[in-house]
């Protein structure tokens, strides 16, 4: 696991410079605190930071191969290295380490470009190669691994695995306004977009060729899509199938030259991991949970229950605002407008497994991959509430549920059935996207100022592009291609690989193995879910892996109790960042919107938690790096 940048040049006579390279370096030391690498020749520059995992002593990076025509800078790790390394050899290959990079420089020098179809991992790498004065950059299927880019106004190339080592650099650093609209509705900026119009991501199963002036993007990889299935096949045993390919990608993502534990957060998903981990495993391992002191959001009893029942070497704490030294330090970690709060506990649940180990294994992937959120079944609940004739729904029901009283606890029933009835009669794909939305179309007429939301576009444009890509699938394909393609990529992958790097901590996801998620996308959508179940198939695959509590217990998500933080420990912060003076000077906000967004939260009229959070990140983005 490393971090990973690097300059082309746009002048052959210009060399690239190495103490700008080194600087961008530096921005990356908590992402590899192990081991630092550089190669400089002429218009090329490659440099890494490195966390040793794969061949700890052999595995130094920029790498090359005999000839030293071939560089290669690589961030992640390829599980299926040593079944490629035994091939390459049989085809006259001679390897000088023990490392997973030096088979993608091999690969590449086999096949080229294709290599990249080979690899089963998680990746982000970049491979200078001389002879064709090129640079090929790639980034794994469903993008664990990030990699972002950017050109400067004299034409030179920069990339890095995150924004802050281009920040670094002489690029044009002008605020993407598009972006930063789209960020206020999802809380995140959606690929290839970043805050900046200079920088952009690759998108995921994609591979670019680099050459002067130019950056060509190839889609290499794509989620399977069939068409839309009516009848119901479950003559198969897909349990069994599931969980032979769940021990698969497990057993591949436990390779490892260090040790490896687990998060455990006492649900379906990082249970399933756990339990399948100590089964291989043969020994016990190391497991870690974050808790709350607020009932409706801790799962930290279901943690220990699984720990004592699997024997691990369980550890646990307790988490309260006041362990994070900054909350606008951790925010300006993801280098742009992120407001996920649930990255408050996994950058503590990873400070806490980084003291004792450098890999854990994580539930990531398995509710995009097996229809685990509410919304997966909205769609069939809005089918039967629309048979209900419509004066009923909006002068009784509608009326009624507004007027119930706000709870500030996790996933609160007002808060589902407010939301729910509010977006009841839109078709399903915008009703899909209205779940998930912070600040909607009207909203942010009144959040912005006249001069900043003129001319955006509709958010939704999003959400609709990746729906019409699969309009020939089965409604729950659907969603689950969208989510896979939006909230898994830029919310949850993110928070993930930014808070445990943030603590040098490297995080593998075995729900996402390709291969899994190809096969489970093929699969009858009836099979993973009916009714109002979540994730049936799962819950049927491993039901003999774990207790009965936790194979039917209902999602409680890893997030804090934010709305009762607000109003309490935070209440100081909050107020300070929700001064008028400093609201001002954020250009483009309404203070006074957003001051009664406030004021109504502390008085207990709305939980404004989501919206105050997203209008915190984006006023500490914006101090910091104004836009």
């Amino acid at each position: 696991m490393c971090g990973i940048c690097g300059m082309f040049t746009s002048d052959p006579e210009k060399h690239a410079d190495r103490d700008l390279l080194n600087a961008m370096n530096e921005t990356l030391i908590h992402r590899g605190p192990d081991d630092s690498g550089m190669y400089v020749d002429g218009p090329i520059g490659l440099a890494m930071r490195r966390l040793s995992i794969i061949d700890v002593t052999g595995g130094r990076q920029p790498m090359t191969e005999e000839s030293e025509s071939l560089w290669i800078v690589f961030n992640g790790e390829i599980y299926n290295f040593l079944e490629l390394r035994e091939d390459l050899v049989s085809r006259g290959h001679v390897f000088k380490t023990k490392s997973d990079t030096e088979v993608i420089l091999r690969l590449y020098q086999e096949i080229g470009v294709a290599c990249v179809e080979k690899l089963n991992g998680m990746f982000a790498f970049a491979i200078w190669d001389a002879g064709k004065q090129t640079i090929f950059m790639a980034r794994d299927r469903l993008g664990i691994k990030p990699l972002f880019y950017a050109f400067s106004p004299e034409g030179d190339f920069y990339f890095g695995s995150e924004i802050k080592a281009l920040l670094k650099t002489p690029i044009d650093l002008r605020p993407d306004f598009q972006a930063i609209y789209d960020y206020l509705s999802l809380m995140y900026v959606p690929t290839p977009a970043t805050a900046y119009t200079s920088i952009r991501k690759l998108p995921p199963g994609c591979f670019c060729l680099v050459s002067s002036r130019d950056v060509d993007i190839q889609k290499y990889w794509e989620v399977p899509l069939p068409a839309e299935w009516d009848v119901d096949t479950s003559y198969r045993n897909y349990e069994d199938e599931v969980l032979g390919l769940l021990e698969t990608a497990v057993r591949r993502q436990m390779i490892s030259d260090v040790e490896i534990g687990a998060f455990l957060s006492g649900g379906l998903d990082s249970t399933t991991v756990t339990a399948i981990m100590v089964d291989k495993l043969k020994k016990p391992m190391r497991t870690f949970t974050i808790g709350f002191n607020h009932k409706s959001y801790d799962e930290s009893a279901e943690a220990r229950l699984v720990a004592e029942k699997l024997g691990t070497d369980h550890i646990e704490q307790t988490v309260y605002p006041s362990m994070i030294k900054s909350i606008p330090d951790l925010l300006n970690f993801f280098d742009e407008p992120f407001a996920d709060y649930s990255a408050i506990p996994t950058f503590l649940v990873s400070q806490l497994a980084s003291k004792k180990l450098k890999v854990v294994l994580t539930g990531d992937g398995g509710d995009e991959v097996f229809a685990g959120y509410p919304t997966h079944t909205a769609y069939r609940v809005t089918d039967a509430y629309k048979k209900i004739p419509g004066f009923i729904r909006n002068r009784v029901i509608t009326p009624l549920v507004q007027r119930m009283p706000t709870s500030m606890n996790r996933l609160s029933f007002d808060y589902k059935a407010k939301r729910f009835v509010t977006g009841a009669d839109l078709p399903m794909e915008q009703g899909h996207y209205w779940w998930k939305v912070i600040f909607n179309e009207d909203e942010k007429k009144e959040l912005l100022n006249p001069d900043f939301s003129a001319a955006k576009l509709d958010t939704y444009r999003v959400f609709e592009q990746y729906f019409d890509q699969c309009r020939h699938s089965h409604p729950l394909n659907r969603l689950l291609f969208v989510d896979l393609k939006t909230f898994l990529l830029d919310d949850n992958l993110v928070k993930v690989d930014r808070m445990t790097m943030a603590n040098s901590l490297e995080a593998r996801v075995p729900f996402l193995d390709h291969e899994l998620v190809e096969k489970v996308a093929l699969m009858p959508p009836l099979v993973k879910s009916k009714g109002l179940e979540t994730k049936g198939l799962l819950r049927r695959a491993v039901r003999d892996l774990l207790p009965p509590a936790i194979r039917s217990g209902t999602k409680k998500g890893f997030t804090p109790p934010l709305p009762l933080w607000i109003s309490a420990e935070l209440k100081s912060l909050f107020e300070e960042y929700f001064s008028h003076e400093r609201l001002s000077a954020i250009r483009i906000l309404n203070p006074t919107y957003c001051r009664k967004l406030l004021h109504d939260h502390f008085q207990g009229k709305k939980d404004n938690n989501r919206q105050l959070w997203t209008l915190l990140a984006l006023i500490c983005r914006l101090e910091k790096t104004p836009l």
